[in-house]
């Protein structure tokens, strides 16, 4: 596959500081269109100044603006890439290998998922796999909730797909501060689309340990350390946060 075929799409709000070595990693040859939403850090004229097309689009939740910013593509491939992703030459090297039959619409890789300066095997964030470059034209999007609240979004596509085996690199999160700041802010959104009542959040809470363990013994997170233990413990807490958030707001009077 000639990279000249592909365009990697990012998109960005104050991306600054790890946009130019998401851009660095992108396979010489192929197109960069970055996608911006309001920045104010100059992510836009950093991305420019790397070759990069940017448009400056509104932002209209994950799932959304993912389409929007891949309708703007003219290429037959599309990648999508996230600011905080590397390209890693492996995976580079194989795109360009791949010979794709004209029934395979798309390709998923497996993304190796990074946590305060060490890969992640356990928990369930290896191999992690995802798909992320398709036919142009021939993906959509599934999210959980809709809207502004849309998250945890995957491509899905209209045919056939095959498995790229190198890796892509997700530099997520480098400290406790940056994973902490995300928990919150992906529950408040989750949030902000759930209606639980009491007995759903209180059955949620009985059973946060029983799945920390799980994660922990039964996905492996134990081989991880500490690093391990933390996210196995915050991801089995995430539905608890979800659904007291709800709550609280429920409770709230309306002005």
């Amino acid at each position: 596959m000639d990279a000249s075929e592909i365009t990697f799409v990012v998109l960005t709000k104050n991306e600054a500081a790890r946009i130019g070595d998401c851009l660095a990693s992108v396979p010489a040859g192929a197109k960069t269109l970055v996608y911006d939403s309001a920045s104010t850090d100059g992510t836009a004229a950093l991305a420019e100044a790397q070759g990069a097309r940017v448009v400056d689009g509104p932002w209209r939740g994950f799932a959304q603006t993912r389409l929007d910013a891949a309708a703007l593509v003219d290429t037959p491939w599309t990648f999508m890439l996230d600011a905080d992703e590397r390209v890693t030459p492996e995976l580079a090297l194989e795109i360009s290998r791949a010979d794709a039959p004209d029934d395979i619409a798309a390709y998923s890789v497996p993304r190796r998922n990074y946590f305060c300066g060490a890969w992640i095997r356990g928990a369930g964030w290896w191999p992690d796999r995802l798909v992320r470059l398709f036919r142009t034209g021939k993906a959509g999007i599934q999210a959980r909730n809709s809207g502004d609240a849309a998250l945890h979004e995957t491509w899905t596509v209209q045919g056939a797909s095959a498995e790229l085996e190198a890796p892509l690199d997700h530099h997520s999160y480098d400290d406790l501060a940056q994973y902490r700041a995300k928990f919150e802010r992906y529950t408040d959104i989750e949030a902000s689309a759930a209606q639980p009542d009491a007995l759903a959040l209180s059955g949620l809470a009985t059973l946060a340990p029983l799945r920390a363990l799980w994660l922990l013994l039964g996905r492996g997170a134990i081989a991880d350390g500490w690093r391990g233990a933390y996210i196995a413990w915050f991801s089995a807490l995430y539905p608890v946060a979800v659904a007291a958030k709800a709550m609280r707001a429920r409770s709230r009077p309306a002005s």
